[in-house]
């Protein structure tokens, strides 16, 4: 796998300008030492988004966790995303990323290895810190909190369209089909 939670952890502790990332956080939460999936911000929000398959680029298929790395970016604040539908394949992830007053907008399925695994980075890192302002300020925590239920809506909305969209797609195939039986049989 591309990325290790536990090594990543490791990695922020021994770095002289991130270290205090950790330290806040198990100041807080106590020590990390379990894998991400058991951390608090997994069980407490990350699994509320139900991930679905997507584009990723072929020679990574085995890689990475795509449905770890798609909820990553729905979850996070300095992201936003788009599943867009393709006609012969999976849906394509789009991803924004923003920094200051720019953005840069990628697809997945075009990303290479050290730029995903740099994506783990960036949005673990944020969890960490937006995990700490809940607990330290009470006015940041119901701002993200409202923030976190927003994007479960979005996200609702997202998945809903994609499978009207879908199951209007299949009704369209089938219809043409019986239309083909119909003209066979005159």
């Amino acid at each position: 796998m591309l990325f290790d939670f536990n090594t990543f952890v490791q990695e922020l502790r021994e770095n002289p300008e991130k270290k205090e990332i950790v330290s806040k956080y198990e100041k807080v939460f106590g020590e990390i030492w379990w894998g991400i999936k058991e951390q608090l911000r997994y069980t407490e929000y990350l699994k509320d988004f139900k991930p679905v398959k997507y584009l990723i680029p072929d020679e990574l298929e085995n890689d990475f966790d795509r449905d770890l790395l798609q909820q990553l970016v729905l979850w996070s604040f300095s992201s936003d995303y788009e599943l867009k539908e393709q006609k012969e394949s999976d849906p394509e992830l789009f991803i924004a990323v923003k920094s200051g007053e720019q953005s840069v907008v990628k697809k997945v399925s075009e990303l290479r290895s050290f730029q995903i695994q740099r994506l783990y980075e960036i949005y673990v890192e944020e969890q960490l810190n937006l995990h700490v302002l809940k607990a330290e300020d009470e006015n940041e925590k119901n701002a993200i909190e409202q923030e976190r239920k927003m994007r479960l809506k979005r996200r609702q909305a997202i998945l809903e369209t994609m499978w009207i969209a879908k199951e209007a797609q299949e009704t369209k195939k089938e219809q043409e089909k019986n239309l083909d039986d119909l003209m066979w049989k005159l």
